[in-house]
């Protein structure tokens, strides 16, 4: 996929999942194959199942989400059940490659041969280039935003990357969640790396929003339950 064509599809990601809802109703489909009824989804994210199901009917309605009837086998009687699923194409954003996980082994091998406070300023800068050119290929001249309408942005983008990341309020200031991260793997051995998407971060930012300073507070590669931006 080309840069252009990816940048088009986070883009549609971001104009679909501006609800925080939303978003994490369709990461909840995803990971269920057999695919999700509105009873379980007001459950899970404690709504009402008429809230549920609008969620649910938006996301099918932009083509996210399939509907199919599941029926019940056996001879005992039962209703069919009406299941959202995630579709063939899901967002148009392809999935991990196996060569881009050889890739990012290689990178951290690379990574693991240079200076520790060197290895980190490099790896940040790459990811913070990265970042900006896609927050410039995302919205081109749409000059900046509010802080939180970006933050959000950049945790549609994240997402789009395979971090499954979410915006949410800490203290006076705003983290960025990611519960999955591509470089996971690698990143246990090679800390380091997780200097990439701290730049990602920072370099969507300075384009969407303006200079923020983008601290770790928390990474799974360490032990901790989630990887955590503080802004």
């Amino acid at each position: 996929m080309r840069d252009e064509q990816f940048s088009a599809a986070v883009a549609a990601v971001t104009s679909a999942f501006g609800d925080p809802t939303r978003r994490q109703i369709y990461l909840f489909a995803r990971e269920h194959t057999e695919g999700v009824t509105a009873s379980e989804v007001a459950e899970r994210f404690a709504l009402h199942s008429n809230v549920a199901r609008h969620h649910l009917d938006k996301l099918t309605a932009g083509g996210y989400l399939e509907v199919f009837v599941l029926r019940p086998t056996g001879s005992g009687a039962g209703r069919p059940s009406k299941r959202y699923r995630t579709t063939a194409q899901e967002t148009g954003i392809p999935g991990p490659r196996r060569g881009d996980d050889l890739l990012i082994m290689l990178l951290g091998e690379a990574l693991a041969r240079i200076p520790a406070g060197q290895a980190e300023t490099m790896a940040e800068a790459v990811g913070e280039e990265y970042g900006r050119r896609l927050a410039g290929q995302m919205s081109p001249g749409d000059g900046h935003r509010s802080f939180r309408v970006a933050l959000h942005a950049i945790a549609d983008a994240l997402t789009a990357h395979g971090f499954e990341a979410h915006a949410e309020a800490r203290g006076g200031s705003l983290a960025l969640i990611k519960d999955s991260c591509p470089f996971f793997d690698t990143a246990r051995q090679h800390p380091v790396i997780c200097a990439v998407d701290r730049g990602m971060v920072r370099g969507m930012l300075a384009e969407l929003y303006g200079e923020a300073v983008v601290a770790t507070e928390s990474s799974r590669a360490l032990g901790d339950d989630a990887c955590v931006s503080i802004v």
